[in-house]
C-alpha cells in the first residue's frame, strides 16, 4: 500500500502525520516527559478535529516521544502564572473541552502507552477504544499530592472502577504498573515493550477503521498476565481498600467528589471539574495548589505547608465555594448534538473576549489604574 506521509516541523510540541488511512499524533516534549502545555492542548484539539472530519482517515493513533507517554499537566506553566488571575484559564477550558471530544471521538482511537501516563496525560489514554500499555507503563492520578483534584474526566472514569478502587487511586495518588493498569480497567491490552514499534507498523498497514480488525492486530502482540501477589489489586488487599474507603467520615467531603461521578454523565463531570479547577487556580479558599507545586516540583522539599493544616479545620462552607456553579454562560460549553459537536470552543466563549480585553487595557494603562482589578475579577 502506498503510504503518503505529511509531517510537521520536528520542533513542534505535537507532530501530526497521515500515513495511508491512519492519523498518527505524537506529543513531542520528550525532555519534559511530554507534559501538557497550553500549546500542546491547542494543537491536540486542532489535529483531532481535522482527522475526525477527514473522510480518508479511518484510525487515529496517539503516542508520546521518548521514554514517557505523558507525565501530566505542565505544572510549571501553572506556577509561573500564579500571580496573574486566570492566566491559565484558556488552557484549562481547552483541556476539559478536549477531554469530552476524546471520550466521544467518532473514529477508533488507539493509545500506545510506554512509560509514565499520569494525571492529565492519562486522560489521553484511558478513554480510548484501545489503550495499549507495556510492562514499563506507570499510571497515576497524583493531583491530591499537590493540593489539586483528580481532573480531566477522572471523576467520571475513577468512579466507574470496581469497588472503591477509584477512591483509593484518586485520594492517594497510588501508582499502577503495566498489567495492573489493564486489570484495573484503565487500559485494554498489554504488549511487551520491545514489540510496540512492530505493533504500530501493523496498525499503520490497516486500510480501514474496522474495530474488529484493529483488535485482532493488537491481540497478535498482546500477552496474558497474572497479577503479582504484592499488587494492591489482589483480592485480599482490595477487600481492605473497599472497607476503608467506604467509611462515612470527615474524609467523605473529599471522597464525595469521586462518588458523585458514578451518578453523573461525562459532560456533568467535566463541567464540575472545570468549576473546581478554576476555583482552585483562583485561590478561592487557599493557596494550596501553588504551595503543593512549590514543595513537590519547584523547591522539591516535599514538605508543603497546607492551609488549613488538618481536615478538622476544613469547613463545609469552604468546600461549597469550590463546587459553586458558575453563571450558565461561564460554564464549560459542551454540545452533545453531533451536528454541533465541535462548537463551544474557548475562542467563542465570554472568557476569550473579556480576558483579551483586559490584556489590551493592561498594555496601555498602569496596573495601578482604578478599574483594572474590577475587569480581572469580573469573571
Amino acid at each position: 500500500m502506498a503510504q503518503e506521509i505529511v509531517k510537521l516541523d520536528r520542533e513542534d510540541v505535537v507532530i501530526a502525520e497521515e500515513i495511508g488511512r491512519v492519523g498518527v499524533i505524537t506529543i513531542n516534549r520528550p525532555k519534559q516527559l511530554n507534559v501538557i502545555s497550553d500549546k500542546v492542548i491547542l494543537l491536540l484539539g486542532e489535529k483531532l478535529e481535522k482527522l475526525e472530519k477527514d473522510d480518508s482517515t479511518k484510525l487515529v493513533i496517539i503516542k508520546g516521544a521518548g521514554k514517557a507517554f505523558s507525565a501530566g499537566g505542565d505544572l510549571k506553566m501553572f506556577y509561573d502564572g500564579r500571580k496573574t488571575r486566570d492566566s491559565c484559564l484558556e488552557a484549562t477550558y481547552r483541556m476539559y473541552w478536549l477531554c469530552y471530544h476524546i471520550h466521544t471521538y467518532k473514529k477508533p482511537l488507539v493509545a500506545l502507552v510506554h512509560g509514565m501516563s499520569m494525571g492529565g496525560g492519562a486522560s489521553l489514554m484511558t478513554p480510548m477504544k484501545f489503550s495499549v500499555v507495556t510492562e514499563k507503563t506507570v499510571f497515576s492520578t497524583p493531583e491530591t499530592l499537590i493540593g489539586f483534584h483528580p481532573d480531566c474526566g477522572f471523576s467520571y472514569m475513577l468512579s466507574r472502577l470496581s469497588g472503591r478502587l477509584g477512591e483509593y487511586l484518586g485520594l492517594t495518588g497510588a501508582r499502577l504498573k503495566g498489567k495492573e493498569v489493564v486489570a484495573a480497567g484503565l487500559a485494554t491490552h498489554i504488549v511487551p515493550s520491545q514489540k510496540l514499534v512492530e505493533l504500530e507498523k501493523c496498525l499503520l498497514s490497516l486500510n480501514s477503521g474496522d474495530e474488529n480488525a484493529i483488535e485482532s492486530v493488537i491481540k497478535e502482540f498482546s500477552t496474558d498476565f497474572e497479577i503479582h501477589e504484592n499488587s494492591i489489586l489482589q483480592l485480599n488487599r482490595m477487600s481492605i481498600i473497599n472497607e476503608c474507603f467506604s467509611k462515612d467520615t470527615v474524609e467523605e467531603i473529599l471522597m464525595s467528589f469521586i462518588r458523585e461521578g458514578r451518578k453523573q454523565t461525562l459532560s456533568e463531570c467535566l463541567k464540575k471539574e472545570f468549576r473546581i479547577s478554576n476555583n482552585i487556580l483562583r485561590r478561592t479558599i487557599s493557596n494550596d495548589f501553588y504551595e503543593g507545586i512549590s514543595a513537590i516540583v519547584i523547591n522539591k522539599n516535599n514538605s508543603p505547608k497546607w492551609c488549613p493544616t488538618t481536615l478538622e479545620e476544613v469547613k463545609d462552607e469552604q468546600v461549597n465555594l469550590i463546587f459553586k456553579n458558575f453563571e450558565q454562560h461561564l460554564e464549560l460549553q459542551i454540545s452533545e448534538k453531533n451536528e454541533h459537536r465541535w462548537k463551544g470552543k474557548y475562542d467563542n466563549s465570554p472568557y476569550y473576549y473579556h480576558i483579551n480585553q483586559a490584556m489590551k487595557i493592561q498594555k496601555v494603562l498602569p496596573s495601578t489604574t482604578p478599574g483594572i482589578g474590577l475587569i480581572q475579577s469580573a469573571l
